[in-house]
Order: structure tokens, then sequence, then C-alpha cells
């Protein structure tokens, strides 16, 4: 099997996400913060051992690093969290759904307004294109580090500093970013980070975490047991209590540790090269070959590429690679703003996305594949 769809999951994973994992279930998978038992405070020590980490990556304080189910829960903490009521709120052209629908639905409940900013273009096109959208209520914006379609790169530190300069809530989408690029909230003047633990940080499912750049308070979107302050009915007004209610998923969390450890033993600036190497080299393999479209912005370099076989459906194609062991994605990747803004045809497109685990070698049994397709086409 070649698996190249790594902007949804990554896959495989390092060996010790599962040693990590095993460990926990097998050793100390306690409830903690719940019971003073040794079960339960090996769990918490680990829990904050993961903190401890994601806080150093991302340049926070440990405190201010909340574990949530993935990017999209740690999205509506941080929209529904911090939002001001009436106000207006501006996202990229280029955004998820997992940012696009929790605003609309703010929207359609007449709790806010919103807008989009434009994402082709130069770092200084994008910042005039957002300057001319803003409005006297604008109180927050909320973007993507890098397209899960298309793989470019937005300049998330100029937009902190306008963001800082108007007192505006920046809020950052880093599910492709997260891992491959580095990301520091207090120097970008990021509010919230919102990342998963499945993608570029090479984790498992189940775990993500949002990021604050400060011990700013916002509201509590779930309520619930915390293992403190029983007695009280409102939750916590302390990170991450605040935003953390329930059990949380202890061994996901342990395998993110055992991940981050091995991220940061093979530097994730030698796979960013690595993995933006196979992209140029599947992009101009590509581009020599008349029936394939390729859809992008601005000449992005990046881990993630889309494209059509014309005259063919994107799910037609998938499925064509998929009986020749070859995992990529169609569709709209949960992304139709960016579709339309890079002018992809009705049916979405096929993705292909990297991992430090692909080869060129797959790439070159790819390519044939899909002149194998085109062929039987004919």
């Amino acid at each position: 099997m070649i698996y190249l769809d790594n902007a949804a999951t990554t896959f495989p994973k390092p060996p010790m996400v599962l040693d990590e994992m095993s460990r926990c279930l097998k050793k100390y998978c306690g409830n903690p913060g719940r019971s003073s038992h040794a079960l339960s405070m090996r769990s918490a020590e680990k829990i904050y051992e993961t903190r401890q980490l994601l806080a150093d990556m991302f340049g926070a304080e440990v405190e201010n690093v909340i574990f949530t189910y993935n990017t999209t829960y740690a999205l509506n903490i941080a929209i529904k969290g911090f939002v001001k009521l009436s106000s207006h709120i501006l996202i990229s052209n280029l955004e998820h759904n997992s940012v696009l629908r929790p605003v609309h639905e703010l929207a359609r409940k007449k709790l806010c307004t919103y807008d989009t900013f434009d994402a082709h273009g130069t770092d200084e096109e994008i910042i005039e294109d957002i300057k001319k959208k803003l409005t006297p209520g604008t109180s927050m914006l909320i973007c993507t580090y890098v397209s899960n379609v298309c793989s470019k790169k937005m300049p998330i530190k100029k937009i902190g500093d306008l963001c800082k300069s108007r007192g505006m809530f920046f809020v950052v989408d880093g599910a492709q970013g997260a891992g491959l690029y580095p990301i520091n909230v207090k120097e970008m003047n990021i509010d919230a980070l919102c990342i998963p633990g499945h993608k570029s940080l090479y984790g498992p499912q189940g775990v993500g975490a949002l990021v604050l750049s400060s011990e700013r308070m916002g509201r509590s979107i779930i309520e619930g047991g915390t293992g403190i302050n029983s007695l009280e009915l409102s939750m916590p007004e302390i990170s991450p209590e605040r935003y953390e209610a329930g059990t949380p998923a202890t061994p996901a969390i342990a395998g993110l540790c055992g991940a981050l450890k091995w991220l940061n033993a093979v530097e994730g600036t030698k796979i960013c090269q690595y993995e933006e190497e196979l992209y140029s080299y599947l992009k101009n393999k590509l581009l020599t070959n008349e029936n394939v479209e390729i859809y992008q912005l601005d000449n992005s370099l990046g881990n993630t590429l889309i494209f059509n076989l014309k005259g063919m459906q994107s799910v037609t194609v998938s499925e064509m690679l998929d009986k020749r062991g070859i995992c990529t994605r169609s569709g709209y990747h949960c992304a139709p703003l960016a579709h339309k803004a890079l002018g992809v045809p009705s049916g979405g497109a096929v993705r292909v996305s990297f991992s430090v685990y692909n080869t060129k070698a797959e790439i070159n049994t790819l390519c044939d594949a899909l002149d194998e397709i085109i062929k039987e086409k004919k």
C-alpha cells in the first residue's frame, strides 16, 4: 500500500507513539486528576509532560495548553469562547469547514457577522485586502496557517501584528502547519492556536490542543467535572481546567508525548524540507502530463497538492488508484471556500499529501498508475 493521504492523518506513526500508548494502557492508565492513587498520579504526570512539550514547541505557558479531541474542538472553543457578541469576524477564503461552519452558525443565530479576505497574492497584498475588509466592529480574525488543499502558507506573523495593533483576537488554524513549520504564539501575536495531534505532529487520533498566548479567560463551551472545586456550579476560572471537562484521552495524549519526543529528535525542519522536495518532484512530473490539471495559489510549496485528470471525476480517479493500492482523497476536502478560490470544477479534485515516510519511488508508482488510468479512459 502507498499512503498519500497524510493531510487527513499521518500514517504510519513512529514506533515511539505505539510504545507510549501501549505502556499507558498496560502500566498506568488511571483517571488523571480524579484520584490520589498511584495510577491516577502517573497518568496526570504523563499529561503534564505532554502539555509541557507542547508549551515549549509553541512558545506558551504550560497552563495555557488545553487538550481537546482535535483541531475542530479547539477552534470551536476559541471562536465561541472568545468572540465578542454582535461583532464582526474576518476569515480567509481558504478556510476549512472547522472554521467556516462555527462562524456561519454564529451569524445564522445573529450573534455576529462575518466576511472573507482573499488569500491570493503576496503577503503585502493579503494584508491590504484584510485592511479593506475590516470594519469598526471587527473583533476577531481567523485564518489557516497552511491550506489543507493547496499548501498556501499564510503570513501569520504579519497578520498577528496587524491584529494586535487593532485590538483584534487572532485565531490560527494550525491543522496543517503545526509540526511542519515553526510557530510561536507570543512572537507571532497569536491569541489562540488550534492544532491536531494526528497530522504533522505524528501522534494518534483523538487528541488535539488549544494553545493560548495569555491567561485571558473566555467562555466555557463544555461544562462538567474537572477534578477540582467539585462543590462549585460554575467551571473554574483558571486554565486549563476551565476548558477541559470530563476524562481526558490519556492513551492518546501519551501517544502524542511519544510523537513529540520523536519529532524533537529528528528535527521538524528536516521533515519539512523533505516533504517539500517530494511535493516539487510530483508537481514537476505532473506538469509534463497534458492530461493533468493542477490547482494551486501563487506557486505555493508544501506537502499537499490537488489535481484532476481531464475529463474524469476526482472520485473515480481516487477509486481507481485505491484499486492499485494507492491511498488519496477526492472531493472538496471539507474546504469549499478554498476550492472556489482555486477555481476547481464541480466534483472537487484528487489530493495527494506527503509525510516523512513517503518516497520518490512511491511518486513514480503514482504517476505510472495515472498513466494507466488515462489509457483505460481512452
